[in-house]
């Protein structure tokens, strides 16, 4: 089953419109942002107590640099939801998650069953995950 974390938005509205990132700083009274591809992560830094929703637009499943910003966002501590959004694929949701997305609005439909064996593809990684899943290297050698 997809953890009870992890939600797909197909036709959910969001409540609060995501503003672009150079929009967010002049609105005060906005919770949501929509990073796009060129866009820095790191100008949310300050504002992440204020933000309840990060969309990370994908437009291109070859553009991979909304998974750096994802992890700069979780690494800095923030707690809200994070959600991909555009061409979000099938094969990218188990990397997606291992950078700190918990949300997902794939331009085309992906099935619970689908997601479901996407997430449990590879039950061990090599890399510093910030989904909280320890590194094998690190279940070999506790500090």
């Amino acid at each position: 089953m997809v953890e009870q974390n992890l939600r797909f938005r197909d036709d959910e509205p969001v409540g609060d419109p995501a503003v672009t990132v150079d929009a967010f700083a002049d609105q005060s009274n906005a919770t949501a942002v929509r990073i796009e591809p060129g866009d820095d992560a790191r100008a949310l830094l300050p504002h992440l107590d204020r933000l309840a929703l990060v969309e990370v637009n994908f437009p291109a499943y070859t553009d991979g640099r909304g998974y750096s910003a994802a992890r700069i966002l979780r690494e800095h501590g923030y707690q809200g939801e994070l959600r991909a959004v555009g061409d979000v694929l099938l094969d990218q949701l188990s990397h997606m998650r291992r950078c700190g997305f918990d949300s997902f609005a794939p331009n085309q439909p992906i099935s619970v069953e689908a997601a479901e064996k996407a997430f449990a593809t590879w039950p061990e990684v090599y890399q510093k995950t910030v989904d909280g899943r320890p590194a094998i290297w690190a279940k070999r050698h506790p500090a």
